[in-house]
């Protein structure tokens, strides 16, 4: 009789949805559907609405929507009042185009701004972080976007014809109540340093190309006060050297 070893038993069989007593693992879309049902309708239509917000996924909005959940009902009423008021009051000024709750902004309204020097740039927000410097006196221009004909948006698509308007016909521009509108006379390029942002700009200068009395100038590109130059990348030095300036403040002579 041979004595040599015995092969292993055969593994038991595993449990599973065809055998007895075995339970399937449910999908992951049926695991979500109870996870959400486990929600007041309410509660899961505010956590839907919130996680639309960009940057906002669907743990954040659980987080927001409980701290509505537990705040008092004024300020939950006073959140949802100023959402309302947001879509049925802000608009557009008729003019700039900033966004305004009134027919012109109060930009275009203001007595103290220098009427004929108009800043263009690309979206309401840059307007307002370049009001937050403090250091623009004139008026604004915002073109709602820029010109990317990959994404389908031409010069059509924008407000340039609008900011063409103002500077044909001055009585379209803007100005304090009461006074006559100021001429435009420069337009300064506000756009992002970017390949859509520089593209439009060209666009804007061959369109006032034909208007010699309106002088062209852009925003000038470079070192930032306080880097330094070792942590620079080549399009900012090649824009330094580009926009040098004397020591006096003057601008540096062209070439190399």
């Amino acid at each position: 009789m041979s004595t040599g070893p015995h092969p292993p038993p055969p593994p038991p069989p595993r449990s599973g949805p065809d055998q007895p007593g075995g339970r399937a693992a449910r999908p992951s879309s049926q695991r979500t559907a109870a996870s959400a049902s486990a929600y007041p309708e309410p509660v899961e239509r505010l956590i839907d609405e919130l996680a639309r917000l960009p940057g906002i996924g669907r743990r954040s909005a659980e987080r927001l929507a409980f701290h509505i959940l537990k705040s008092e009902p004024d300020a939950a009423r006073a959140l949802a009042r100023a959402v309302t008021d947001v879509k049925e009051h802000v608009r557009h000024c008729r003019v700039c185009s900033n966004l305004s709750d009134a027919d012109r902004c109060a930009i275009c309204q203001s007595p103290k701004r220098d009427h004929g020097l108009v800043l263009v740039v690309e979206q309401p927000k840059d307007l307002i972080a370049l009001e937050l410097t403090g250091m623009f006196r004139g008026v604004y221009h915002v073109l709602m976007g820029h010109i990317s004909p990959l994404d389908g948006i031409g010069p059509g698509d924008l407000t340039i014809a609008a900011l063409l308007d103002r500077i044909d016909h001055p009585e379209h521009n803007s100005g304090p109540p009461g006074q006559p509108p100021a001429p435009v006379r420069e337009v300064i390029m506000g756009l992002n340093p970017t390949l859509e942002g520089d593209g439009t700009a060209l666009h804007l200068a061959r369109e006032l190309a034909s208007r010699p009395h309106i002088k062209v100038s852009r925003l000038a590109r470079g070192l930032p006060t306080g880097s330094q130059i070792e942590y620079a990348n080549r399009s900012v030095l090649a824009d330094a050297i580009e926009g040098r300036q004397g020591m006096d403040g003057s601008p540096g002579s062209a070439g190399t």
